[in-house]
C-alpha cells in the first residue's frame, strides 16, 4: 500500500482521552455526579448556547487527520461552541446536578477534550494562543460557573502529539488486525451443508443488513438460525456493511451457543475477536460487589494498569470468554467485569445481554453514549423476551416506605456521629437537609395516597412529587460529590437510593402515550408510584437506531406484526417464516376435548383427570418427560394426585421449586441426561434396553426457566405435557395494557393475555424437537385449543394434530410409538 493511502481509522476526541489519560483507582464512592447528568445536559447545551451571542458557534464538527504509512488516523468531534474574536475561545459545556461553589477546578477528562479542540481549531486558523472555558450548569438551579485556561500553541501540540503517539500502536494493530480480517472474511465459506431454506434464511439476513433495515425472523427450531443470522452478518462486514456485531440474547445459554458459532467460524479460517460480556456480580474476584480500593486489590490502581492487561489479551487471544477474561485480569490485577467492558472496544463481535443496548442506565455508553451511532449490526435472539424486558427497563417505580428507612438510617447516623467532626453529614449538613428532604417527599406521597380512594389508582399528575425529588436529587449528587465521607455504610445506602431515584427521574422525562402512571396499596401496606412502560416500541427503536441494521429473530414469534409492532418495527421493515425443516411425522401433536386449566373448573375431579392424561401418555414409552403447568400451587396439586395415585418405584418425579439457584437448576437438567435412552432410531428392536430403563417426570411451571432457552436432544427429552393455554393471571398490569390496546383500536385481550400465553405454550413445546433425529410428542391439556381464536397463531408445522380424550389417548400414543420403535 502507498504510503497515505489506505483504511480510515477514527477515534472521537471523548474516547481518545478517556482511554489513553485513565490512571488511578476504581471507586465507586465516587459515582454520581456528572455523568448522572447526561439525559438533562442536552437541554442545558441547548439552553447556553442559545443565549450566546452572534460571535458564538455551536455543536462545531471539528476533525484532525495523521497519515501513518499504511492508514489515516482520524480524530473528530463536536466542539460546543467557538468563539472566534481577536482571540479564540473553545467552550466546553457540562450539566452537572453538583453544588458549583464547591468544584476547586475542572474535571480532567473535561479538560482533555477542549484541549484536543482547542489544538485541532487552533491548527485550522494558524492561531498562537486558544483560550479554553470550561462552563458548568447545575441542572436544577441553572447556576454557572466558568474556568478559564490560557495555552500557547506550542503547549497544545506537544500535548496533543504526545496523547496521539500513544495511541499509535493501538491504531497500528487495529490496522493490522482489520487487514486479516476482511482476508479473512472474503474467503470464508458457510461452515455445514445448507439445510432445506437456510441459504434462502441467510440471504434475507444479508439483504436486511444491506437495506439497512430492520428483519423480524420466525425461525423454527431446527432451522440453525445461530449460524443463519452470524455468517451472513459477518459476510456484510466483509463488504463495509458494518464495523461491528452485537449478538445480544437475555439468556446464558444462548451466548454460548453464539460463542461457539464463532469459534466454527474460525476454525473455518475466519480471523475475527468475540467478547462475551459477563455480569459484574458473576465475574468479580471478591465475595462483595465493593468497588473500593481499600477493599478490593483489583480496584486499587485499576486504571494504572488496565491498558497494558487489554492489549496482552488482545495480541495473544481472539476468543475473550470468561475463562480468558479472568486469567489475564488475575495476571495484571485488574478488575475482570471492567476488563471485559474494555475488549468490548477492541471485539469484533460481542456477545451480551439486551440490556448492554436497550437500558437506559446499564447500556454501553462507550458506543452508545449522547445518541452515538456506528455502522454496528445487531442481531437479536430469543427476541420474543425483549417485549417484557423493554416494559421493565422503561419503567420505574418508587416505594414511600424507602423514604422513611433512609431517613431512618440518616437520623441515626446524625445522632450516633454527632461528636465525630470527620463525617460530612454532620459537618456540612447534609444529613439535615437530607433528613429535610426526604420527609418533604414522604409528604408528597401521603397526600398520593390519600387520594388513592382504592388499592390501585391510574394518576395524571405527579408534578409536586417531581419537584420535591429534584430537589433532594441534587443534595444527594451533592452529598456523593464529596470523597471524604467515613461512614461507607450509610453513603452506600445512599448511594442505592440514588440510582434508584435517578432511574425514576430519567424515565419520567420519557413519559409520553405510551406511559400510565398509577399508584398501588400493596399486600405489605407499602404505598407505590409506578411509570408503567405499556408500550416499549418508541424506546427500542430508538436503541436500535444507533446501529445500522437489526435482526430479531425467535423461535416463537407469532403472530409477527404483535411483535413487529411493539419492538419497534416500521411499514418498510422486514418480517420472514423460515419453513421448519422437521419431519412433521417425528412429532405427534394431542389436543385434549375434556380438561382445561379454567379457574371456574379447578377441582379435585379436574386434577385428577390431568393426572390421569400424564399417566395415560408416559406409560407406553420409557423415558424422559416434562409436565408445564399454568403455577406453582396447580402444579402441586397435579403432582400430589399423580404420586398418590400412579407413582412407583419406576417413577422418579422431580419438581421445579419457586426458588432455585444455578446449582439447583443444573442438577435438575442433569436427571434428564442421567436417564437418557441410547437408542430411539426406528431400527432398534422393541424390546432392547427401553425395558430397563424408567420413568422420568419433570414437573415445571409454564413460562418458568425450564419451559425455555435449554436444549435437551436426542432422546433426552421425548414428551411435553402442556397443561393450560398459558394466560397470564388477570392484574391490575395486565388490564392496563387490555385497556390500553382496546383504545388503540387492537383487540386488547390478545395483547395483553392470549398472545403471551401462547408464547409460553410454544417455548415449552420447542423443548421436545430440538435435532433432525429427535421423535418425541407434544400434548395440550385444554379444550380451549380447539378454539379457532387460539387455533390462528399455531404455528404451521401444527395443521396437522388429533383430538383426544382420557380414555383415548394411551392407545393414540402406542400407535405412534410404534410407528418409530
Amino acid at each position: 500500500m502507498e504510503k497515505g493511502v489506505g483504511m480510515e481509522i477514527k477515534i472521537s476526541v471523548r474516547r481518545l482521552v478517556e482511554f489513553i489519560l485513565r490512571h488511578g483507582d476504581i471507586d465507586s464512592r465516587h459515582r454520581g455526579g456528572s455523568d448522572n447528568a447526561m439525559q438533562e445536559g442536552g437541554r442545558i447545551h441547548r439552553m447556553l448556547q442559545r443565549k450566546m451571542g452572534a460571535d458564538y458557534q455551536a455543536e462545531v464538527f471539528l476533525r484532525y487527520v495523521s497519515e501513518a504509512e499504511n492508514y489515516v488516523l482520524i480524530v473528530e468531534g463536536r466542539a460546543d461552541g467557538i468563539i472566534d474574536q481577536d482571540n479564540i475561545t473553545i467552550d466546553e459545556i457540562k450539566g452537572t446536578f453538583r453544588e458549583l461553589a464547591r468544584m476547586k477546578e475542572p474535571v480532567p477528562v473535561h479538560l482533555a477534550q477542549a484541549k484536543c479542540y482547542a489544538y485541532i481549531y487552533g491548527s485550522q486558523k494558524s492561531a498562537e494562543e486558544v483560550k479554553v472555558r470550561m462552563t458548568y450548569c447545575n441542572l436544577v438551579t441553572e447556576e454557572i460557573r466558568y474556568f478559564y485556561e490560557d495555552f500557547t500553541m506550542s503547549e497544545l501540540s506537544l500535548w496533543f502529539h504526545e496523547l496521539i503517539a500513544a495511541y499509535k500502536k493501538w491504531a497500528d494493530y487495529e490496522w493490522e488486525w482489520k487487514q486479516k480480517r476482511q482476508n479473512s472474511i472474503e474467503t470464508l465459506t458457510f461452515p455445514f451443508a445448507y439445510r432445506e431454506g437456510q441459504k434462502e434464511l441467510a440471504a434475507y439476513v444479508y439483504q436486511s443488513i444491506y437495506h439497512e433495515k430492520k428483519l423480524f425472523l420466525e425461525a423454527p427450531t431446527g432451522v440453525g438460525k445461530t449460524i443463519s443470522t452470524v455468517f451472513p452478518a459477518v459476510k456484510a462486514m466483509g463488504k463495509g456493511m458494518g464495523e461491528k456485531l452485537f449478538y445480544l440474547t437475555a439468556k446464558t445459554i444462548t451466548r454460548t451457543v453464539a460463542d461457539q458459532t464463532f469459534q466454527q467460524l474460525r476454525e473455518k479460517g475466519l480471523f475475527f475477536k468475540s467478547v462475551i460480556l459477563t455480569a459484574k456480580e458473576k465475574i468479580c474476584f471478591m465475595e462483595e460487589n465493593n468497588c473500593v480500593p481499600e477493599y478490593c486489590p483489583y480496584a486499587k490502581g485499576h486504571y494504572d494498569r488496565i491498558n497494558d492487561a487489554v492489549y496482552d489479551l488482545l495480541t495473544r487471544e481472539d476468543s475473550f470468554n470468561r475463562e480468558r477474561i479472568e486469567a489475564y485480569a488475575m495476571r495484571h490485577q485488574v478488575c475482570p467485569f471492567e476488563l471485559c467492558l474494555d475488549m468490548s472496544l477492541f471485539a469484533d463481535g460481542v456477545i451480551c445481554d439486551y440490556n448492554y443496548l436497550f437500558d437506559p442506565h446499564v447500556y454501553l455508553k462507550r458506543f452508545f453514549a449522547e445518541n452515538n451511532s456506528g455502522e454496528y449490526v445487531f442481531l437479536i435472539d430469543e427476541a420474543h423476551n425483549l417485549l417484557e424486558r423493554g416494559r421493565e427497563m422503561y419503567s420505574a417505580s418508587l416505594v414511600k416506605e424507602d423514604f422513611l428507612e433512609l431517613k431512618g438510617k440518616i437520623h441515626e447516623t446524625i445522632m450516633s456521629e454527632a461528636e465525630r467532626a470527620d463525617s460530612i453529614l454532620v459537618k456540612e449538613g447534609y444529613g439535615k437537609h437530607l433528613v429535610r428532604q426526604l420527609e418533604k417527599c414522604n409528604k408528597e406521597f401521603l397526600a398520593l395516597k390519600r387520594n388513592c380512594e382504592e388499592e390501585f389508582q391510574v394518576l395524571t399528575d405527579i408534578d409536586a412529587l417531581m419537584q420535591s425529588l429534584l430537589r433532594l436529587h441534587s443534595t444527594v449528587d451533592n452529598y456523593l460529590a464529596e470523597q471524604e465521607e467515613t461512614n461507607l455504610a450509610v453513603r452506600e445506602s445512599i448511594l442505592d437510593f440514588y440510582f434508584l431515584l435517578c432511574h425514576f427521574m430519567d424515565i419520567y422525562e420519557r413519559l409520553d402515550d405510551n406511559y400510565v402512571i398509577y399508584s398501588k396499596i400493596q399486600e405489605n401496606s407499602s404505598f407505590l408510584i409506578k411509570l408503567f412502560c405499556v408500550n416499549p416500541s418508541v424506546n427500542l427503536e430508538a436503541c436500535m437506531k444507533r446501529g445500522r441494521s437489526s435482526i430479531l429473530f425467535s423461535a416463537t414469534f407469532l403472530p409477527i406484526q404483535y411483535y413487529k409492532n411493539l419492538l419497534g418495527g416500521n411499514k418498510e421493515d422486514y418480517e420472514v417464516y423460515a419453513e421448519s425443516v422437521f419431519d412433521p411425522e417425528k412429532r405427534a401433536l394431542f389436543i385434549a376435548n375434556d380438561v382445561t386449566s379454567k379457574y371456574t373448573r379447578r377441582s379435585e375431579d379436574e386434577f385428577y383427570k390431568i393426572a390421569r392424561y400424564i399417566e395415560e401418555i408416559v406409560k407406553n414409552r420409557h423415558g424422559n418427560y416434562m409436565v408445564f403447568c399454568p403455577s406453582y400451587s396447580f402444579l402441586y396439586a397435579i403432582y400430589d394426585i399423580y404420586q398418590e395415585h400412579f407413582g412407583g418405584e419406576d417413577r422418579e418425579c422431580i419438581v421445579q421449586k419457586e426458588f432455585m439457584n444455578e446449582e439447583d437448576r443444573e442438577a435438575f437438567l442433569a436427571c434428564f441426561a442421567e436417564n437418557q435412552n441410547s437408542n430411539m432410531n426406528a431400527d432398534i428392536e422393541k424390546d432392547a434396553k427401553i425395558k430397563e430403563d424408567k420413568f422420568l417426570i419433570g414437573f415445571c411451571v409454564l413460562g418458568g426457566i425450564f419451559s425455555e432457552g435449554i436444549d435437551l436432544k436426542n432422546d433426552q427429552l421425548i414428551g411435553a405435557i402442556i397443561v393450560g393455554t398459558g394466560l397470564p393471571q388477570i392484574g391490575k398490569e395486565r388490564e392496563i395494557l387490555k385497556n390500553y390496546f382496546d383504545r388503540k383500536g387492537d383487540n386488547g385481550f390478545d395483547y395483553s393475555y392470549r398472545y403471551p400465553g401462547m408464547n409460553k405454550v410454544l417455548q415449552a413445546a420447542g423443548r421436545v424437537i430440538r435435532t433432525s433425529e429427535d421423535v418425541g410428542i407434544i400434548a395440550l391439556l385444554d379444550e380451549r385449543f380447539l378454539q379457532y381464536s387460539n387455533q390462528r397463531i399455531f404455528p404451521r408445522e401444527w395443521e396437522q394434530f388429533e383430538v383426544v380424550d382420557v380414555d383415548n389417548i394411551a392407545k393414540r400414543v402406542e400407535r405412534f410409538w410404534d410407528s418409530w420403535l
